[in-house]
């Protein structure tokens, strides 16, 4: 009778452990994530430029640290919107994600028919990190420095520059440029950085501007001659490239970012989960090796801190567009 009292309470025991645990399963709104199924991450710019690079160098240790395959898709097109709007779309279980870059901030400013809210329709994650953008000119061109690139400008020189698309921080932070001085500088908007890329190597524009970590390997090896950065200090993988702002335009800033977002409703438990694991992942020496290389800063800033930095990228940049009437065109 004895043997039959404490296998009771053994049982009992477990019986209470276990429901305990479900009870905080419950409330908690994790559950047992990750389970087996495979976690999604939309790359909202085409394969080979920033925002997949970095969505693919963070997947390799996220995938250890929880113990789950997860993909990289890139749904790419209109500055970022289509993927966004897949995102915003997709079910709030956890299992899907999106890196966005800068033109998130800037969308709803110029584009009149977004089929998603900006801040409604999505629980931010991590602001993953910062970089300089860099302006750089074709072999092509002639220009070897942004001094002559100025003097040429206001000579009243022609200029055309690209960037990764409408709305993109590269063609707004070029726009300001233009506008302070009035040059009559053409931009030419392109579906992400590969083809940038390939056109001011091949010549075909003379002036691109995009992030250090798609122009670095190419001022590397000497594809390309870097002007200036947009940063308020100088890059520390590119020491010798002076700052716009000290180049004559005092206080310029205009670093571009990367975050992670999930699908509005998305449970807060699992929210948190992932910004753990991304910010272990982001001191990673792989990572902080890759990002090192590519000129990223590394934030790893929380859901509150990614909501009040889209907010505040919103209110800057989204006032410029207004105020310059800015459109969603070529």
């Amino acid at each position: 009778m004895r043997h039959l009292i404490v296998s009771i309470a053994f049982f009992t025991s477990l019986f209470l452990v276990s429901l305990s645990n479900t009870s905080f399963s419950q409330t908690s709104g994790i559950g047992t994530w990750p389970s087996e199924k495979t976690i999604r991450f939309i790359a909202v710019f085409p394969a080979g430029g920033s925002v997949d690079q970095i969505a693919r160098v963070l997947a390799i240790p996220l995938q250890s640290d929880l113990n789950q395959h997860i993909i990289v898709e890139n749904i790419s097109g209109a500055s970022g919107v289509i993927g966004t709007a897949a995102l915003a779309r997709s079910d709030p279980d956890g299992y899907t994600f999106a890196v966005v870059v800068d033109t998130h901030a800037v969308n709803p400013s110029f584009k009149d028919k977004l089929t998603y809210d900006t801040i409604k329709d999505f629980s931010p994650v991590t602001l993953i990190g910062t970089s300089p953008m860099v302006l750089v000119a074709s072999k092509k061109s002639g220009i070897v420095n942004f001094k002559q690139l100025i003097e040429l400008s206001k000579s009243g020189n022609q200029f055309s520059y690209g960037s990764i698309g409408i709305g993109s921080l590269a063609h707004l932070a070029m726009a300001r440029l233009a506008k302070t001085e009035g040059f009559d500088w053409g931009h030419i908007p392109y579906r992400g950085g590969p083809p940038l890329i390939q056109d001011v190597l091949g010549g075909q524009i003379q002036l691109a501007m995009g992030s250090e970590a798609i122009m670095k390997p190419h001022i590397d090896n000497g594809g390309v001659v870097p002007l200036v950065v947009t940063t308020s200090k100088r890059s520390i993988g590119l020491p010798n490239v002076p700052t716009i702002s000290e180049s004559g335009f005092l206080g310029f800033n205009a670093p571009t970012w990367w975050a992670v977002l999930a699908p509005a409703k998305t449970p807060p438990a699992i929210i948190e989960s992932m910004h753990q694991s991304i910010s272990k992942a982001l001191k990673n020496p792989m990572v902080v090796e890759k990002f090192k290389a590519q000129g990223i800063e590394v934030v790893a800033g929380n859901s509150n801190t990614l909501r009040e930095f889209i907010g505040n990228q919103m209110a800057i940049w989204g006032k410029f567009v207004i105020e310059n009437n800015i459109k969603d065109s070529p």
